[in-house]
């Protein structure tokens, strides 16, 4: 078995699937969380959708921020 040391980095698609699967995994928590204060699967449900839809936006907007700070870059060679 290769030491994790050993990879450099990851391929798009793994990108992707880690970022679909982690959604997932936050639609379901807040469900959960939505269904477990209100007692409604459809109110808990459109909670996780308005979440994920406001965390994606401000997620790109920080993103877009953060590529116009020089900070902790490095120039290039």
């Amino acid at each position: 078995m290769q030491s994790l040391s050993s990879f450099t980095s990851e391929t798009r698609t793994r990108t992707i699937v880690k970022a679909v699967i982690w959604n997932l995994i936050g639609l379901a928590v807040m469900a959960l969380v939505g269904f477990l204060l209100t007692g409604s699967w459809g109110i808990g449900g459109a909670m996780a959708i308005i979440n994920a839809c406001v965390g994606l936006t401000t997620y790109i907007v920080y993103e877009r921020i953060w590529a116009h700070i020089q900070w902790g870059r490095h120039a290039a060679h």
